[in-house]
């Protein structure tokens, strides 16, 4: 049985939005309970789109079996996989399937519960992807589909902490939501269309509650940003793929649509290598 989530905002609450800066300490803690809070209904609203073993990298649909940015399905038969910010850990479970071994972690405990609903016999694993509890070089690759990187202060911290992890020659594929999109208002329609903010502006996104408690947090790089982090960090940036939406996706997730993913990208893939 699910356990039911901690109440740690009172019911009808509506957080306040603003731009300000906030600590890595705050930011895992508003974090963790944004997520533990609202997982059950992410897994509502998106769970058929994301299906319960498939790999998809965001919400144009790009599909793994498609793009096989980790390889080849084949290769991937015997290789230690570590997922991370895996949700209800659907990669994972497309992983296991192609013969490999996945770990799936995530920062929520409740959206591992979603995992152990769907079911699964690959590990799940509740921790901070900035303090990754494995020894070094226990992976063959590594994969992130628009998890814990927008929601740490310093991404840099997670990307040594996954070569750390990694083996030599490792595949480290993440996703995120392209930093174009943080001069746009997050909006679906025609209103998303128009520049509202300095794309520069790297001041985190965070709603907080009546005493100003971050109880969300969203941390902006630009794509710049992205790639020197990625080279401090000991990866080799191989490819940057940035999927245009398909004409059979119909659907809109939050602030992205048929209508704006015509017109400016709204993910961007990090394919990276560990020397």
């Amino acid at each position: 049985m699910i356990q039911e989530p901690e109440a740690l905002a009172p019911e009808g609450f509506e957080p306040e939005a603003t731009r300000r800066e906030t600590s890595a300490t705050e930011s895992v803690r508003a974090n963790r309970g944004w997520w533990d809070r609202n997982a059950d209904e992410y897994q509502i609203d998106h769970g058929t789109f994301l299906g319960d073993d498939r790999f998809v990298w965001g919400p144009e649909g790009l599909d793994e079996v498609e793009a096989e940015l980790l390889g080849p399905p084949e290769d991937l038969k015997g290789k230690d996989v570590l997922e991370i910010g895996a949700g209800a850990a659907q990669c994972s479970r497309w992983l296991a399937a192609q013969g490999a071994r996945p770990v799936a972690l995530d920062l929520s405990h409740r959206q591992l519960q979603h995992s152990l609903r769907i079911g699964g016999s690959f590990p799940l694993v509740c921790a901070d992807a900035a303090a990754l509890p494995f020894a070094d070089g226990s992976f063959d690759l590594a994969c992130s589909a628009y998890g814990a990187l927008p929601f740490v202060a310093d991404p840099r911290l997670v990307l040594r902490e996954v070569g750390r992890v990694l083996r030599p020659g490792g595949r480290f594929v993440f996703s995120v939501t392209h930093p174009i999109r943080w001069a746009f208002p997050d909006e679906p329609g025609p209103e998303g269309l128009s520049v509202a903010s300095s794309y520069f502006d790297r001041t985190p996104y965070v709603e907080q509650d009546e005493e100003g408690r971050a109880v969300y947090v969203e941390h902006h790089r630009t794509l710049g940003d992205r790639v020197r982090d990625i080279a401090a960090s000991g990866f080799r940036l191989v490819d940057l793929v940035e999927p245009e939406w398909p004409a059979w996706n119909t659907s809109e997730w939050g602030g992205w649509s048929p209508l704006r993913g015509n017109l400016i990208p709204g993910t961007a893939i990090f394919v990276c290598e560990r020397d």
